[in-house]
């Protein structure tokens, strides 16, 4: 299944999209999962699930909120494989979802709250459509670079607000790609000096080692799998703005935390990110 929306067909009627988006609403806002709409609604495609998406983006910007940045998700072959898909997933982030390296947060704040490792990159120049060095203007892991500002080790909280027996990818991109927050590193690092395709990470928790991993895992290079993301919003026409946080996708497994757990990234000549979850 690919997930380019351009050549992806919309099985839904808008309303039914409306209350998909309600449901997911609610659910976020106490704390509960709904059923798989995909189960609900066997007639919903990739197209639906992004339409879903983006009208809960809308509201949320209708409502004040903004948009700092992008994520994209399935960015391993073996994550693509467990969901039948070609290609990776994405989706938005605002402003009140980055959380700095340190913090201490509830973990009942997500459903099911999971960790992953990743690189954000912090952009000093635009992604504009049709401007990439590819042909057709479509963007490079180059061009990702050249307009990077600085790399920032993070760590994604996946959020979950469907109930995953039975869920499928259809139902995590309605969901927003299951972003719960970005916790940012505090120290910023030029692109230009590291081999980020040679990164490598430990997750603990609790001082266990519960992950390794390495940055090439994503897509062959975390700038690749940016330039992937910006060109699918390019194909809607949207601009990637120039301080726009890009995350790049998460080289190890989630890892589900609680509350009590401390958990430490450690990245290779990058530091740590460490959160407290209570």
């Amino acid at each position: 299944m690919s997930l380019s929306e351009g050549t992806a067909a919309r099985g839904l009627p808008d309303d039914q999209v409306k209350a998909i988006a309600d449901e997911l609403a609610d659910a976020a806002r106490t704390g509960t999962r709904i059923d798989p709409p995909s189960r609900r609604f066997p007639a919903m495609t990739v197209a639906d699930s992004y339409a879903v998406q983006r009208l809960w983006r809308d509201r949320r910007e209708a409502e004040g909120g903004t948009v700092a940045g992008f994520k994209i998700g399935l960015t391993s072959v073996a994550m693509q494989q467990a969901f039948g898909l070609d290609e990776p997933d994405y989706g938005v982030i605002f402003e009140d979802q980055v959380l700095a390296a340190g913090v201490t947060v509830p973990a009942a704040t997500w459903n099911h709250a999971r960790v992953e490792v990743e690189l954000s990159f912090v952009l000093d120049s635009p992604l504009v459509p049709g401007a990439g060095s590819d042909a057709g203007g479509t963007f490079t892991a180059a061009d990702v670079l050249a307009a990077t500002r600085c790399v920032v080790p993070s760590l994604e909280v996946l959020d979950c607000h469907v109930v995953e027996d039975g869920m499928t990818v259809v139902d995590t991109i309605s969901d927003n790609a299951a972003l719960g927050a970005v916790i940012l590193g505090d120290e910023e690092f030029d692109a230009t000096v590291f081999d980020l395709s040679w990164i490598g990470a430990k997750l603990f928790v609790n001082g266990l080692i519960v992950e390794t991993g390495v940055s090439g895992a994503v897509l062959g290079h975390p700038a690749a799998s940016a330039a992937w993301m910006a060109n699918r919003f390019a194909e809607r026409g949207e601009e990637i703005p120039a301080g726009a946080l890009l995350l790049s996708g998460s080289f190890t497994r989630p890892v589900p935390v609680a509350a009590g757990d401390t958990v430490i990234a450690e990245y290779q000549g990058m530091g740590e990110v460490r959160v407290q979850f209570t």
